[in-house]
């Protein structure tokens, strides 16, 4: 378990776009399982939608994104991990992406990746974000870990 001063030694992301608060599970290599509450606070409700609260899907993503670097990270080698310091994630693809249904503040988003297929620095995952074990959002993500 990472809680969120763990996963900042890991991602470069800050406020207000670190988007994953705990990582609850991981299987080095295979799969991680991460969350992320959202608060009405966060300063994209400011304009999405007001009095009409929606989590942009696209944050969605970014937040699968983000775990599914920590589980890249997390599962290279100890020497890996160290020059991992120098390193960033980059997504270069995202397919087969579906919205199923409208993420609220208050709801409490958890983020199921798996990997599909690794290759060197290359990662393809399957990405599932749930809201109380309702499937909200999936996709494919390819990313490529890259010097910074």
């Amino acid at each position: 378990m990472l809680d969120v001063v763990a996963i900042q030694e890991i991602l470069p992301h800050r406020y207000p776009f670190l988007l994953v608060d705990r990582v609850v599970d991981i299987d080095e290599g295979r799969s991680i399982r991460a969350y992320k509450n959202v608060s009405i606070s966060e300063p994209v409700f400011e304009g999405h939608f007001p009095g009409h609260p929606i989590y942009p899907g696209v944050m969605i993503v970014e937040g699968m994104a983000q775990a599914g670097g920590v589980l890249a990270f997390k599962s290279a080698s100890k020497a890996d991990q160290e020059a991992a310091k120098n390193k960033v994630v980059y997504f270069m693809s995202i397919d087969k992406c579906k919205f199923r249904q409208p993420v609220r503040p208050g709801d409490r988003l958890e983020y199921r990746l798996d990997v599909i297929k690794h290759r060197g620095n290359i990662w393809v995952l399957d990405g599932k974000a749930y809201v109380d074990d309702n499937l909200v959002c999936e996709a494919e993500l390819k990313a490529m870990i890259v010097d910074k």
